[in-house]
């Protein structure tokens, strides 16, 4: 794998890192709180021969996504009762965002909040007080390296009132050390990773004109077999998340989204468990949340067929497809699905870890 230099530096955070070797999978964990960070120190890939991603401490980066983490690490002091979503990309964030919002803001045991726009209706012909009716799933639920801080100054996250929900696309190795080390929860999701790769090709097609056409999907699969993503190598960000969670299964939740789409009833009941939220009416109450977050009812609410995602300028649309389980099968070769599952039981042996490669 070529690996080039940049010159440019971010503000934040110096790190030392071992250039010798950018595909060596260990973490040489920074200190938090330094002032800067050279990209010409760190190993540069390009992602679909356009977008340059930075390696460091074992995973690829954009520039704006590194200077943020790093400002993440120095800045963000979370609260005991946080709830921190995390995935690698294109594994079902939106969906989860979706659950854990409608789950943590339950109309029958949440208390009436003063800044409104909260309530969730139960009444299915009425949207009119259903914010997700209203706004995308980002909306409420920000992603902290993509729309938190990003911002120069990032905006004060101590007056949001409790619990406090966010989102990360950021390795386990890459989190504060304060959100490691205090009692806020961590659910993880992750995915087949040749689902994952068809929806990253579908998803990353919609930033691509008319006149380039989609990205061959053939030089797609290298880079992902590479490890040369955002926010990857895949496999080594599932396993941080899945290590996690054997070691600390009180604080960190690891779910699969296929056992969302086998068993949704079953699975935000064990949300709501974990998150401490005891759904009154249950069942009913259950049955609320799964419609409301159906992947077939979020794509088609009008904010989500016509509206645009400020913060990556990607159409609503966009975070909203088939949400199959399967669908490699409609771009794999036969070779392909052999290669990656090798890949799978390569990086996950020992792990304990099943990702269902063979279905």
């Amino acid at each position: 794998m070529e690996v080039t230099r940049h010159h440019k530096t971010l503000a934040v955070a110096t790190v030392d890192v071992d250039v010798a070797k950018p595909r060596t999978m260990g973490h040489c964990a920074p200190t938090e709180g330094e002032s800067s960070i050279s990209l010409d120190q760190l190993p540069k890939q390009l992602f679909w021969e356009t977008r340059e991603l930075y390696w460091w401490n074992g995973f690829w980066y954009r520039p704006r996504h590194l200077e943020a983490a790093l400002a993440l690490r120095s800045r963000f002091r979370p609260q005991d009762d946080d709830v921190l979503l995390a995935s690698a990309m294109k594994t079902g964030s939106t969906w989860l965002k979706a659950l854990c919002f409608c789950i943590l803001t339950s109309k029958r045991n949440e208390r009436s909040r003063e800044n409104g726009n909260i309530a969730v209706s139960t009444d299915r012909e009425d949207q009119s007080e259903d914010p997700l009716a209203a706004n995308h799933p980002a909306h409420y639920v920000k992603t902290l390296e993509v729309q938190v801080f990003t911002e120069n100054p990032p905006p004060d996250l101590s007056v949001i009132e409790s619990p406090r929900l966010f989102h990360t696309h950021l390795p386990y190795s890459a989190l504060p050390e304060s959100v490691k080390a205090s009692p806020c929860k961590i659910v993880y999701l992750t995915r087949n990773p040749k689902d994952t790769l068809v929806s990253l090709w579908h998803f990353f097609n919609h930033l691509r004109t008319d006149e380039e056409g989609p990205f061959p999907f053939e030089r797609a699969f290298e880079g992902f077999c590479d490890g040369v993503c955002f926010f990857g190598p895949f496999f080594e960000h599932v396993l941080e998340y899945y290590r996690a969670s054997l070691a600390m299964p009180e604080k960190v939740l690891f779910l699969k989204y296929e056992d969302l789409k086998r068993d949704p009833r079953g699975q935000v009941k064990r949300l709501s468990s974990f998150l401490g939220r005891q759904l009154e009416e249950e069942e009913e109450e259950v049955e609320d949340i799964v419609w409301r977050c159906s992947l077939e009812r979020l794509k088609n609410l009008e904010v989500n067929r016509n509206g645009v995602d400020p913060w990556v300028n990607m159409p609503n649309s966009a975070f909203f497809r088939k949400g199959v389980v399967g669908d490699w099968k409609s771009l794999f070769t036969a070779e392909m699905a052999r290669r990656l599952d090798e890949i799978a039981r390569t990086k996950l042996e020992g792990s304990g870890l099943d990702l269902g490669i063979d279905t």
